[in-house]
């Protein structure tokens, strides 16, 4: 997720590839921070969690084609690739769940929401304590 602001390109960025190796990534510009990378392995047992969170979400049936495009605010992209299945969606970015209810498949945008904030909290909790560092989010 990111947005072009008066800071510049600002962005919260992971990838988990198929061996369960974590790449993290979070540019805010705000008082001059620089890029935050980090890499790490995600044991089995945590795999398996992302998994069954994004089972239980049901993203995988959602239709993103009445979902609003990319604006001036940012864009929100996930892609998933998970037992020969794949989806990849873009859509503009969603401040808070109020952003949802004015499309015209607010529950869509809804379980999108809601699986984004999941996915941040275990990140940026998975980040914090393997690195022990608080990262901007």
């Amino acid at each position: 997720t990111g947005h072009k602001g008066r800071y510049g390109h600002e962005f919260f960025r992971f990838e988990i590839d198929k061996y369960g190796t974590l790449k993290y990534a979070n540019n805010s510009n705000y008082r001059r921070d620089s890029i935050i990378q980090k890499t790490l392995q995600l044991s089995p047992t945590l795999i398996n969690e992302i998994q069954r969170i994004i089972k239980d979400s049901e993203i995988m049936h959602e239709d993103s084609s009445k979902w609003p495009h990319q604006d001036e605010n940012g864009r929100l992209q996930l892609e998933i690739e998970m037992n020969g299945q794949s989806i990849n969606i873009e859509t503009a970015k969603i401040s808070s769940l109020a952003d949802t209810l004015s499309t015209e498949d607010p529950e869509g945008l809804r379980v999108l929401y809601y699986l984004i904030q999941d996915f941040k909290c275990l990140i940026l909790s998975i980040i914090s304590l393997h690195f022990k560092i608080k990262p901007i989010a």
